[in-house]
């Protein structure tokens, strides 16, 4: 079995009493220490409007990082498609391609119903609609050296794309619908930390049964999927949870409640405390030998290849260092193949 690809996962988590340029600062910070500590790579998220993310920016915090790093990846987790045009992301992915000598990764995502839409003034329309014609649009501008539109939301000439990369997005996937849109194209999903094990495999196995077959192309399973885990290592299991179980709902109660949809609906409530138990308890969060089972466990399970593990669930930055210092010194050597 080959080596497991282990990267972290950086949410920019804004913790109350947190200055938001601090956390900023410190997510590059911990990058460079993910590099020293052997991680494959670092995969930033992208939030607007909201204590849950203070990053309304992956591509600009990542170019930041690439340029701080050597040796480490670095990818968006995600990029919010349905706010941005489509080519202008693939021009700045492209730049960060060249630029980092292939050391970066766009992942995109359809993002949500939210007030994003009307701020920025993509609309309802498209979010609904048009994640695909966005995708698309998208894929033939990392790929082709030249580019034109005549969809419902992209209508445009012919250009050339300056600088033309070969790039292909990850797709961030949560519903059956974005899995097969996924699937249809051969590009590498995303998946979320809300889902177990169990529901890792299904969205995979709906995946492998949507995928076109295609003479001469790589078998269903050969795309190389990510998916984020809380990953926190302590003397013992209990004394990580507990950490964690005193920390996160803190960082998610105000987070989550700034989710505000654009159109008036019901946001959907999370019971915090529920969450915060479900996520210790599937994710790796423990001592150094539960966190090596546990990821050895969900590999087994579901067949993936690449983890990307969010560290920052105690809150401050001189835990969020230690954690990714200790993940790399006690559990990274145990992950070979």
């Amino acid at each position: 079995m080959s080596r497991v690809r282990i990267g972290i996962f950086l949410v920019a988590a804004g913790f109350p009493g947190r200055p938001q340029g601090r956390v900023l600062r410190d997510c590059v910070e911990a990058i460079a220490v993910a590099e020293e500590a052997g991680f494959d790579d670092a995969w930033i998220a992208e939030h607007h409007f909201m204590s849950y993310g203070v990053c309304p920016s992956a591509a600009t915090l990542a170019a930041v990082a690439l340029g701080r790093t050597r040796t480490i990846g670095v990818g968006t987790a995600v990029s919010v498609l349905s706010t941005q045009h489509p080519v202008a992301l693939a021009e700045q992915a492209a730049m960060l391609h060249h630029l980092s000598g292939g050391r970066f990764t766009l992942g995109v995502g359809r993002g949500g119903p939210w007030v994003d839409l009307e701020v920025f003034g993509t609309g309802l329309e498209r979010f609904e609609r048009g994640f695909a014609e966005s995708l698309d649009l998208l894929c033939r501008a990392l790929e082709q050296r030249t580019v034109s539109a005549e969809g419902e939301f992209f209508r445009f000439r012919e250009v050339a794309m300056v600088p033309a990369a070969s790039m292909r997005p990850v797709v961030a996937c949560t519903s059956p619908e974005t899995t097969r849109l996924a699937a249809a194209r051969g590009l590498p999903m995303l998946l979320g930390m809300h889902v177990d094990d169990a529901g890792k495999a299904a969205m995979l196995a709906g995946y492998d049964a949507a995928r076109p077959p295609a003479p001469g192309a790589a078998p269903p399973g050969a795309a190389r999927h990510v998916a984020a885990v809380v990953g926190y290592v302590a003397d013992s299991t209990r004394a990580a949870v507990r950490e964690l179980k005193a920390a996160m709902p803190r960082w998610l109660e105000p987070g989550l409640d700034g989710y505000v949809p654009v159109d008036g609906r019901r946001r959907p409530v999370r019971d915090v405390g529920e969450y915060v138990d479900f996520l210790t308890g599937v994710h790796p969060v423990g001592d150094a030998d539960h966190c090596v089972e546990t990821i050895r466990r969900t590999r087994e399970a579901t067949g993936l290849e690449h983890l990307i593990l969010m560290v920052e669930g105690a809150g401050e930055h001189a835990r969020t260092l230690e954690n990714i210092r200790r993940l790399g010194a006690e559990v990274l050597p145990r992950l070979g193949g």
